[in-house]
């Protein structure tokens, strides 16, 4: 399976990282009835970014559970050595890889890394680096990820200028290349993000910070709408 078959037109991605622990199945099983596909998955090592995050041992507890289900993990790794992990996020489940292009040299051999792990694979760049460079490192991969926040925490806002950093990359990305956003996208912006070319859509905070969850990810998706 690929990204080709994952995406109906847009996907509303749940991004578990702001989930509660405590309740991470009974959420995920929440999420998936109301009709969520492909759930977000972020690896932080306190390197890269300051919060270490989950990993592949978290991972492998719902990966099982959200395919029974016929959902996918995205799996987003802010690391600082990206292919060290790739055969641990594969073997735990994951389906798909995105690694920072800051926080590697070769990219072309990353993305040949995981291929070989048998994932699908992208490429993110932060708010301060240039989408020429983004763009050109593009090609092979099979989605492009525009950070709208520093990569970090969860529940900051959508920063200011994104929309036009994301419409750029749209524009010049290979037509067959996915384009995500991830960071600070609710109600509000959620259509505009995705009028701006992109088709993969993240929400943490205004999915798992609702009491109810299930109607927090079909507002967005009637948002979109």
């Amino acid at each position: 399976m690929s990204w080709r078959e994952w995406v109906r037109t847009v996907e509303v991605e749940p991004s578990l990282y702001a989930a509660d622990f405590a309740n991470l199945g009974v959420q995920i099983d929440s999420l998936l009835a109301a009709g969520a596909r492909v759930f977000h998955f972020d690896v932080g090592d306190g390197h890269f970014i300051e919060p270490i995050t989950m990993g592949p041992i978290v991972l492998q507890s719902i990966s099982e559970r959200i395919h029974a289900q016929g959902g996918v993990v995205d799996c987003h790794l802010m690391v600082a050595n990206p292919s060290k992990h790739f055969g641990a996020i594969a073997r735990a489940g994951g389906d798909s890889v995105t690694f920072h292009l800051e926080a590697v040299r070769d990219v072309q051999g990353c993305i040949q890394a995981a291929r070989e792990h048998g994932l699908q694979v992208g490429i993110a760049f932060k708010p301060a680096t240039r989408v020429e460079d983004a763009v050109a490192a593009a090609p092979g991969a099979d989605l492009a990820l525009c950070m709208s926040i520093e990569p970090g925490y969860s529940g900051q806002e959508f920063l200011e200028g994104s929309l036009e950093r994301i419409r750029w990359t749209r524009e010049h990305l290979p037509p067959e290349v996915q384009l995500q956003v991830d960071g600070g996208i609710d109600e509000e912006n959620i259509r505009a993000a995705n009028e701006a070319g992109a088709n993969l859509l993240v929400s943490a905070s205004a999915i798992f910070s609702r009491e109810d969850l299930p109607r927090a990810y079909r507002r967005l998706v009637q948002a979109l709408a």
